[in-house]
């Protein structure tokens, strides 16, 4: 895999209240991860720890296998969940003036942010200031300081929250060029559509603690396979088979999760019993699915 970002037994608490507990998470060059758990789950406090907004009481955050340090950080690019830019200076000042922050020449900070400005669709509102532009377009201002530097690693917190299905496809369109750089991203959200179209692999949270990482399709075999049974007839039917657990019945058919040793045969006998089978097969669920079974076990 190549270097990257290496999280290892990261561990931190406010007062009693534990945050995050034993986290290991890595997020190689050019690899999209995406940081997914309810509020509380520890994501934003793991985030803020990479980018040593906070000491953490325990762990090691590595970059490139050394100890990140304040000139690494430089090179990341940051999107913190409470939006941190100046309403009222103008945009393209902003993105050039945070370039600046970041070890860049004048001249290369503004025709960089000039450049990112026109990626994110913001060129003709360069001249605004943010508090004029509508909150999606603040958003957009807000990804590009944290794009200005061509960061190595970006590190965005809901990233997404807000946004029309138009400035969704562009800033995914956006964070895949950045990983074909090749960036390391590391983003949390709530919008598990979104992580599941983007993500390379997802880490799910639950408590401080990963609960397990992977693609989506390695998250999928570690959850109860699903099957979807249709009885025709009118004929009302209900599993009694060890194992099957009802998830939902609707028009298409009763969904049932099998946990492992569930025999599918037994369920296909049981349901034949009750009347003609129009449709038996098992079923991938999507990232929702899958995290659900994940946070319920």
């Amino acid at each position: 895999m190549p270097q990257g970002l290496e999280i290892s037994g990261l561990a931190h608490g406010f007062g009693a209240t534990v945050a995050v507990d034993g986290l290991d998470l890595s997020v190689a060059a050019g690899e999209i991860v995406g940081l997914v758990g309810r509020n509380g789950a520890g994501k934003t406090t793991t985030l803020r720890a990479v980018m040593g907004i906070l000491e953490p009481r325990e762990g090691r955050i590595r970059w490139h296998d050394r100890e990140v340090g304040a000139s690494d950080r430089l090179r990341f690019g940051y999107m913190p969940e409470e939006r941190g830019l100046y309403p009222q200076m103008g945009v393209l000042e902003q993105v050039t003036y945070f370039g600046r922050l970041h070890g860049m020449e004048r001249r290369d900070a503004q025709r960089s942010a000039r450049s990112v400005l026109e990626r994110l669709e913001l060129g003709p509102r360069a001249e605004d200031k943010l508090v004029a532009l509508s909150h999606g377009n603040q958003q957009r201002a807000q990804l590009a300081v944290a794009l200005v530097h061509r960061p190595e690693l970006l590190v965005l917190d809901e990233a997404f929250a807000g946004l029309d299905p138009s400035a969704v496809m562009l800033l995914s369109d956006v964070l895949r060029d950045e990983a074909q750089r090749p960036a390391a991203i590391l983003f949390s959200s709530h919008q598990l559509d979104i992580v599941e179209r983007l993500c390379d692999r997802v880490a799910v949270m639950e408590a401080g603690r990963l609960l397990a990482t992977g693609t989506l399709e390695e998250l999928q075999r570690r959850v109860p396979s699903r099957l979807r049974v249709r009885v025709g007839g009118g004929a009302a039917w209900r599993p009694d088979v060890p194992g099957a657990r009802l998830v939902e019945d609707d028009a298409r058919g009763t969904l049932l999760a099998l946990e492992p040793g569930a025999d599918p045969q037994a369920v296909l006998r049981s349901a034949m019993a009750t009347g003609p089978v129009e449709h038996f097969g098992f079923e991938r669920g999507g990232l929702t699915d899958v995290y659900r079974e994940l946070v319920a076990a």
